[in-house]
């Protein structure tokens, strides 16, 4: 795709941007659960890893060579399965309460798929190689 690299480097930005958004509510402790902040630090800070991989993909995106673009697809698979992770994490019911899922988690899953598609679809061009007859 001609515009692949862009759209990948914009939802990486995005996804930065949904770790500060609420991810889930929960009622018992009436309280808004962000990438950064979780009750006594349980569910830790996923947050930070999620901006780590996203750093770097974003350096990968710019890089018009072909081992960026490789690197990226495994660095973009990594990030995906972490925020698979993470939304199983924060949406999971226990002791038969279920966390209210916000829009900040489903930003983070939705735009994780995307930087993966896009990082499968790398705008590099093909050099032509010429036969000899």
């Amino acid at each position: 795709m001609k515009y692949s690299q862009w759209i990948g480097v914009i939802a990486v930005l995005v996804l930065i941007g949904a770790c500060f958004m609420p991810w889930a509510y929960f009622p018992d402790l009436e309280k808004e659960f962000t990438g950064f902040f979780s009750q006594g630090n349980i569910y830790g800070k996923p947050g930070k890893v999620i901006v780590f991989f996203c750093g770097i993909e974003i350096i990968l995106f710019l890089i018009p060579k072909i081992w960026a673009k490789r690197a990226n697809i495994l660095v973009a698979a990594m990030e995906i399965a972490f925020c698979v992770k993470a939304f199983l994490l924060y949406s999971a019911c226990y002791r038969g309460i279920c966390p209210e899922r916000r829009a900040g988690l489903w930003l983070v899953l939705g735009m994780s798929i995307v930087v993966v598609v896009m990082a499968l679809l790398p705008d590099l061009p093909v050099k032509e190689e010429k036969t000899e007859e």
